[in-house]
């Protein structure tokens, strides 16, 4: 059976998504494997140059050899094995960590009891790095302490040096993986503020040419046709509703651009999406109210259970107005209707009777944002107005 052409896209979504997300940390990655493979270069120099330096004190002079000679080779397949970045697997890095391991093992062989410095000298740093740039500091912690616990053990004695150098191995492999670790997240961070400062000027550049064109007509339409009266003024009661809904388009996408923090949400954006629902007259400030996330859905599900309460008991379609004020320290919904009101005594039979649909989904939630949910009422109409800090409060009463 051939997949359907949704189970190919979806898949080709999530690489380009994944692709997009891991791209500036692998960049860092791939400048940090060329520069590896320098330092592989000039370590191999200096482990050679002490080889032929120190030829007269090894006992299997062969052995020393073969030795260096597995160094010159494995430098340059693991030089070019790391330049591609799907040749970097867990098998690679362990032979790296295998040949520098085995090489180690090999100096009390080569050289006899009481050497001083191993066959590979610090040609082994190669294999530490390479695993500190591709896991982080995990990867150079557990490389260290595996070179170091190699080299301490074939040893006679240990002398303070020796301890030094292994203590060195296992901090610079730690120390190197962090620091590739915070190069590749400022990487990440620096790619998705640029994308998101070309989405900000892209959305700035259609928001005026919408305004300067799109929106004006609407306007017009609007206008004109209420003007006009008959069916006229069903085109103009449509161009009214697809200008708000235009405009709340629009404040959505700039409250997007206008909230670095993927926390705070524009307030005043989500409220207009109110004025959607039949009859409802919403009014907002003309700049963004940024509250946090849990916040905003909070308050938005209570003015959401005070226009359901319109709908069920003035009747559907009824009209009602949601204002929503902002302060440096708080922010105050008012939803007021033109019903009849609510009897005395009413709220407080239904809660007795266990129906307890005001007092959870309206005061109860403002309770929990610490904030206050109060109730007018009466033969002209009836008003809520809930007032909520602008920063989360716990219970204890500290800000968070």
């Amino acid at each position: 059976m051939k997949p359907s052409p949704g189970r190919r896209i979806v898949p080709a979504l999530v690489r380009r998504r994944l692709t997009a997300w891991f791209a500036p940390a692998m960049t860092v990655e791939d400048r940090m494997f060329r520069w590896l493979a320098v330092v592989r270069l000039l370590v191999l120099a200096n482990a050679v140059a002490l080889v032929v330096y120190r030829f007269d004190n090894v006992q299997k002079p062969v052995a020393a050899v073969a030795c260096t000679v597995v160094m010159v080779v494995w430098t340059g397949v693991s030089t070019w094995a790391y330049v591609e970045p799907s040749r970097r697997q867990s098998l690679l890095l362990l032979a790296d960590l295998a040949v520098a391991v085995a090489l180690v093992a090999l100096s009390p062989v080569v050289k006899g009891a009481g050497f001083s410095a191993t066959i590979p000298g610090f040609w082994v740093i190669g294999a530490l790095l390479a695993w500190a740039v591709h896991w982080r500091w995990v990867g150079g912690l557990v490389a260290g302490l595996v070179l170091s616990a190699v080299d301490l053990s074939v040893r006679q004695d240990i002398a303070q040096n020796n301890y030094a150098n292994a203590f060195l191995l296992v901090l610079g492999g730690t120390i190197i993986g962090f620091l590739v670790e915070s190069l590749q997240l400022m990487a990440t961070e620096r790619d998705r503020a640029q994308r998101s400062a070309a989405a900000a000027a892209e959305r700035a550049r259609l928001a005026r040419a919408v305004h300067d064109g799109v929106l004006q007509v609407l306007a017009l339409v609007q206008r004109r046709g209420a003007e006009l009266g008959g069916e006229a003024a069903e085109l103009a009661r449509l161009a009214g509703e697809q200008e708000g809904a235009l405009r709340m388009l629009i404040r959505a996408q700039d409250s997007v651009v206008a909230s670095p923090n993927e926390a705070m949400v524009d307030l005043a954006a989500a409220v207009s999406a109110l004025g959607t629902r039949p009859g409802v007259h919403v009014a907002t400030p003309g700049s963004p109210v940024e509250v946090p996330r849990a916040t905003a859905d909070e308050l938005l599900a209570a003015v959401g259970a005070c226009l359901d309460n319109v709908a069920r008991h003035v009747g559907e379609g009824a009209p009602s107005w949601v204002l929503l004020e902002a302060f440096p320290d708080r922010v105050e919904v008012a939803v007021r209707d033109e019903g009849p009101g609510i009897p005395e005594g009413r709220l407080l039979g239904a809660e007795a009777e266990g129906r307890l649909g005001v007092v959870e989904s309206i005061r109860g939630r403002l309770e929990e944002l610490a904030g206050t949910a109060t109730l007018h009422t009466g033969p002209d109409g009836t008003e809520w107005e809930l007032v909520v800090p602008r920063e989360p409060t716990r219970p204890d009463g500290f800000r968070t």
